[in-house]
């Protein structure tokens, strides 16, 4: 899902598993944070320390499940970028570091807190992200959670706050 998200549409995708505490360093490595800047980049190098074989296998759509504080640590933007250009549709989470929370949506990778889908989910499952609903669905079973502020919606649409500034500023 590297373009913008349609609020409006529900997608689909699998399960990727993650545990507690993965900061920004597990999910963009810090011996590239200087090197390596643009999104095409950065993409190729999503959670190489934790999963080598994540980029390989992820598809857009595809969604993180993580425990409690997922992106803590420092305030590395590529971390939301890297997941977001490698297809992941939406990281699902019991508790989100509040700097990787802001650089997500900023850049336009959805950050859902949703316990309840974070207890029951399993890798590999498919699921339908439904941001309209705010509702998760797996099979029969669906986890709802917070609905984003039409702020938050519009910004996410535009693919990230930077992407609808520019929109902005061009439209006058």
């Amino acid at each position: 899902m590297n373009g913008p998200v349609d609020v409006a549409q529900p997608f689909h995708g699998r399960v990727f598993r993650y545990g507690d505490h993965v900061n920004t360093d597990v999910i963009f490595p810090g011996r590239y944070t200087y090197t390596k800047s643009r999104p095409e980049e950065v993409a190729p190098h999503a959670l190489e320390d934790l999963d080598p074989t994540f980029v390989e296998r992820v598809r857009p759509g595809d969604v993180i499940v993580a425990g409690w504080n997922w992106g803590c640590g420092s305030s590395r933007e590529q971390a939301a970028v890297c997941l977001r250009y490698s297809g992941v549709g939406a990281v699902i989470a019991r508790s989100f570091g509040r700097i990787f929370y802001r650089n997500a949506l900023n850049n336009g990778l959805l950050a859902i807190l949703c316990p309840e889908a974070v207890d029951s989910l399993e890798e590999g499952a498919e699921v339908e992200v439904d941001l309209e609903a705010s509702v998760i669905r797996c099979g029969e079973a669906a986890y709802g959670f917070s609905p984003f502020s039409p702020a938050v919606r519009s910004m996410i649409a535009a693919g990230g706050l930077i992407e609808q500034t520019k929109r902005r500023l061009a439209a006058g």
